[in-house]
This record gives structure tokens, sequence and C-alpha cells, in this order.
């Protein structure tokens, strides 16, 4: 059996990381065929999350870990100071909290330091790193 150096006693947990990042090389490549590989892009940023300083208001955000966009443009935001994960539709100046927000814990409605979100649209379900709590 192969041994996870990195988490010993649980042989079959790896950083949720790897396998994010192993799926968004997959999606963008697929659906982003047609770009030129040298593409240029206008340098015109815009603020879609956030914005107004740090913060746990619904237009704030507080040490924003990692991001996911879908195939709507909605970005859903990994708030992890602020133990929550945002949803923010296009065209919006506030998001909505979509997983946790009921403060720092373990309980089913909390989350503590989430690190990473997926959304799995096939099975309408959020995939959550829920890092300080160990599941994910």
């Amino acid at each position: 059996m192969h041994r996870n150096e990195r988490y010993p006693m649980h042989p079959h947990v790896y950083p949720m990381f790897i396998h994010i990042l192993k799926l968004a090389f997959v999606s963008v490549s697929s659906l982003s065929a047609d770009i030129h590989p040298n593409a240029r892009w206008q340098q015109n940023g815009i603020t879609v999350a956030g914005g107004n300083g740090k913060g746990n208001g619904i237009n704030q955000l507080s040490n924003p870990w990692s991001l996911y966009v879908d195939e709507d443009q909605t970005i859903y935001v990994a708030d992890t100071s602020n133990h929550r994960i945002v949803e923010w539709k296009w065209g919006t100046t506030s998001g909505q909290v979509v997983a946790g927000g009921n403060g720092q814990g373990s309980g089913a409605h909390q989350l503590n330091e989430p690190r990473d979100v997926i959304v799995d649209k096939e099975r309408d379900c959020l995939i959550i790193s829920d890092t300080s709590n160990g599941r994910g």
C-alpha cells in the first residue's frame, strides 16, 4: 500500500488543491480550445467580488483563498477568515452565502477556514475543502 507521508494516519487522504488544479486544467483546456496559446488580453481589470475592504459584510471578503467560476460566470469564493462560501452572480454588487456563515465551528451548518470550493452541477452540490475541520 502506498503511504502518504503528509498524512501518515490516513494513507488515502491527499491535499485537495492537487485534485482541483487537475480539474481546472482539464476544464479550461477543453472549454477554450479555440483560444490561441499566444492570445493577448486587454489589461482592464474589474472587481467582481469584494472590493469594499476586508470585513464580514455580504459585500466584503476576509482572506479569500480560492474561487471557482461556473459556465454562467457565477463566482464561488472560499472566504476563509469568514468561514463561509460566498456566491457572486455576474453583475451584482454583493454576494450570497451558500455554505457556512454561521460562525467558526464543526457543526453541519458551519465551516472552519474553508480553502477550496468547486461546483458539481451534475449532483447540484458544492465540494468544499473545510481545512481546519479536516473535511473535504
